[in-house]
């Protein structure tokens, strides 16, 4: 078994969802839930079959966002896995619920703009996701003063009332 790092290819601002799940419909599903959830959603979307024709299968409303899937899925390789990528002021928070409450999504392995690397194991048989690396690693201790613009950027960017 060799284990690989597969760095998530993405502007900046961009973020993304990379789960697993089970069966074909995946795609169809995770599609359904997005644009029921937020309407107008931009967003890509591609799903590693695992059996059968073993596709990289795919949807969305935004052809940049679906490239984005397409290509990053194809890099991870890893069976039954999807990765969804929203469009620029779109985030994971307005659509994460539905996306968990698709009947076959097993589970989320995260939900992020930050830089992300996805660590596979890479075995005779295929590819699986063992989990990820994100972001930086913590530089301190929150602080009260730290606490104090936690609170205050909450709140101006509309996630907590005054």
């Amino acid at each position: 078994m060799e284990l690989v790092s597969i760095k998530i290819q993405k502007p900046e601002e961009i973020n993304f969802i990379l789960g697993q799940s089970h069966f074909i419909k995946t795609i169809e599903d995770i599609h359904e839930a997005l644009v029921s959830s937020v309407p107008g959603i931009q967003f890509g979307v591609a799903f590693c079959e695992a059996s059968g024709m073993c596709l990289i299968r795919w949807s969305g409303t935004n052809p940049e966002m679906i490239e984005l899937a397409k290509q990053n899925a194809s890099a991870i390789g890893a069976g039954h896995s999807f990765i969804i990528f929203l469009g620029e002021g779109y985030y994971p928070v307005n659509v994460l619920n539905a996306i968990k409450a698709v009947p076959e999504v097993c589970g989320i392995f995260c939900a992020t703009a930050n830089t992300t690397e996805v660590i596979v194991a890479v075995s005779g048989e295929g590819r699986g996701i063992l989990g990820i690396v994100e972001g930086q690693a913590p530089k301190g201790i929150e602080t009260e003063q730290d606490i104090a613009w936690r609170k205050d950027f909450l709140r101006k960017i509309g996630y907590k009332a005054g």
